[in-house]
């Protein structure tokens, strides 16, 4: 690539981070996008609950999206991994795993999250097919199936009391010992929740669609979907190294106008934000390029 300087570079390239190379795009701001091609989604069959798109597969979304972004001029693309980054006076230097390096102004990070999966054999398989993260986006397709949540303690207190909403076939799987209250116990069990407290040892499944959870002590049971919310890390360890903050729960803070505590370094999407839905990334990565513009025309102006 000739270019190496711009007004900003977008370390991410999937929904948030292209709805927010439009936004910059429009603005006739020189953009760089850098994507290594990994989105959290790229197992996931069908997007759901984003307006005009329901249904649609995740990968053709985003193919579609950048077919768009692509027709405003000054926005450019990178296919690599962004693997360092400095902060100098005026803006940044970001390099790259083949050793390019590009400058900018501002950077935006719309580089989302991994997802730490547990070692439970089938789980990988299943993650994001019929183990689903969000009610929200999956949860229509599976209403009133038989369904397993797999959590312990508060969290698996809210959880089937949010999933109870779909289905009232619902079984709590601790993966051992229970750490619910006596109270919390007893009001599941009012509620026809059923909870196992057996370690699980594997997912029986068809091409990711599960059909039994299989425990350590070989007893079995037979579900259509699970729910789980696997711990995760950022999937960009450059915000980290360039000083940004990071919440208790592992997500890049921000505050109301997507700044992180770094002066000239923004964030949106999945990387900042416990709600991971397309529609939430479009968003906030729509508003952030519009926030991005409107400060270098304050520095400028």
């Amino acid at each position: 690539m000739k270019e190496k300087n711009f007004d900003v570079i977008i370390i991410g390239g999937s929904y948030s981070g292209l709805s927010a190379a439009m936004s910059l795009g429009r603005s006739l701001r020189q953009v760089l996008v850098i994507d290594s091609g990994l989105p959290c989604n790229r197992q996931t069959p069908h997007s759901h609950n984003f307006i005009t798109q329901d249904g649609e597969k995740p990968a053709v979304i985003s193919a579609k999206a950048k077919l768009q972004v692509e027709l405003y001029k000054t926005v450019h693309f990178y296919n690599g991994l962004a693997t360092k980054a400095i902060k100098k006076e005026g803006g940044f230097e970001i390099s790259t795993a083949s050793g390019e390096v590009f400058t900018s102004r501002k950077v935006l990070f719309a580089s989302g999250v991994k997802d730490l999966i547990p070692e439970i054999k089938g789980f990988a398989d299943c993650w994001g097919i019929s183990v689903l993260h969000c009610p929200y986006c999956h949860g229509y397709e599976v209403k009133n199936e038989k369904t397993a949540i797999i959590a312990n303690g508060e969290m698996a207190f809210d959880f089937a009391k949010l999933i109870s909403n779909w289905t009232k076939k619902l079984s709590l799987c601790t993966n051992g010992k229970s750490t619910l209250t006596l109270e919390q116990t007893e009001i599941l069990k009012k509620h026809g929740v059923a909870i196992f407290e057996e370690e699980i040892d594997s997912f029986e499944h068809e091409q990711g669609y599960i059909q039994n959870i299989i425990f350590k002590n070989q007893e079995k049971t037979a579900v259509k979907a699970i729910y789980a919310r696997p711990p995760f890390e950022q999937h960009c360890h450059l915000p980290k190294e360039l000083g940004c903050e990071i919440t208790e729960q592992g997500l890049l803070k921000v505050d109301f106008m997507q700044n992180t505590n770094v002066g000239g370094i923004y964030a949106s999407g999945d990387c900042t934000t416990q709600m991971r839905s397309v529609a939430i990334a479009v968003s906030t990565g729509s508003f952030a390029g519009a926030v991005i513009n409107k400060d270098l025309i304050e520095e400028d102006f």
